[in-house]
């Protein structure tokens, strides 16, 4: 009988190390000091120039300080200076009334359009990249330069507005209108942030759920607000944390304007006016400043609260 050939084994694979479960992964001695470094460094940056001011400010809303001497000058008064926000100080009113105009303002006209911008540019329609570009230009530039920039709009004398209306109305200087011609401005920017907000959460919906929705003989318009909208709930809410917070730090554009006074009024240039104006106020400043922090804290913690709440469920 004769035997079968033998067939040479295959040559043994070289062993690959496994790491096993649990074990722990050596870290070298420069990646930990590359970690510490990349860690502490923006940690104490805000800390710094974020916490630490914060905190200050707060501290120092229940004190009186003009800033000139040394920590011994300052005199500790309670809640003083709260109650003379809200009792004695007149242009609080206006100026809480302003930014709460604002802040309806940025939902109702620049956020609606920037989402519909959004949606319009989504449809990869002839020449989308330009008109992206065209509408998130406003972005990249300050508030303060847009002001200038519609200078040129708003100028009594040689504005285009004026011409095209026959009008002389001194659109930033006419504190009945004022506000809104700012607005306008600032609104100009703010669209086309928020379109790029919605846009880029636009393209990350699931194809599948419109394709489904078009089987069914959904709309567009259906479309978007029984499928699309939904999906797009995370982005919601951060827009409209983005907006809240954008209407409440408004201050480079009227600043440049008039320094937030007659008819321009808002609670960022009551603190610059308190704590850097002439009749330098620290701890009045710092009371308004701490106001607008739990204002921000609030809108804050309710988007926090409803994140974790999406992520547990």
């Amino acid at each position: 009988m004769t035997d079968l050939p033998t067939v040479p084994a295959a040559p043994a694979e070289a062993a690959v190390p496994r790491r096993r479960l649990g074990s722990r992964v050596r870290v070298s001695g420069t990646d930990r000091v590359l970690l510490f470094v990349m860690v502490a460094i923006p940690l104490a940056m805000v800390v710094l120039w974020v916490w630490l001011p914060a905190i200050a400010s707060v501290v120092l809303s229940f004190a009186r300080w003009t800033g000139v001497g040394g920590l011994d000058t300052i005199e500790w008064i309670g809640t003083e200076n709260y109650k003379n926000v809200f009792t004695n100080y007149p242009p609080f009113a206006p100026a809480l009334r302003h930014n709460l105009i604002w802040l309806v303002f940025l939902f109702v006209l620049p956020t609606l359009f920037g989402i519909f911008l959004a949606v319009l540019l989504d449809r990869e329609l002839r020449g989308t990249r330009f008109y992206q570009t065209a509408f998130f230009l406003p972005v990249v530039l300050s508030l303060a330069l847009i002001g200038f920039i519609w200078q040129l709009m708003y100028s009594r004398d040689q504005g285009l507005l004026n011409a095209v209306l026959g009008t002389q109305i001194d659109w930033y200087g006419d504190s009945k209108v004022n506000l809104w011609a700012v607005l306008v401005a600032a609104g100009w920017k703010h669209a086309g942030y928020i379109m790029l907000l919605y846009l880029a959460g636009l393209k990350g919906v699931d194809p599948s759920l419109r394709e489904a929705a078009a089987v069914d003989g959904a709309s567009p318009a259906r479309t978007f607000f029984s499928v699309v909208l939904p999906v797009m709930r995370p982005i919601n809410i951060i827009i409209i944390v983005v907006t809240v917070i954008e209407s409440l730090r408004a201050f480079d554009i009227v600043w440049v304007i008039n320094k937030g006074t007659n008819g321009l009024e808002l609670i960022s240039t009551l603190v610059t006016s308190n704590v850097v104006g002439e009749a330098s106020r620290i701890g009045f400043g710092s009371a308004l400043a701490t106001i607008m922090l739990v204002i921000s804290l609030v809108f804050i913690t309710i988007f926090l609260s409803t994140v974790m709440r999406g992520e547990r469920r």
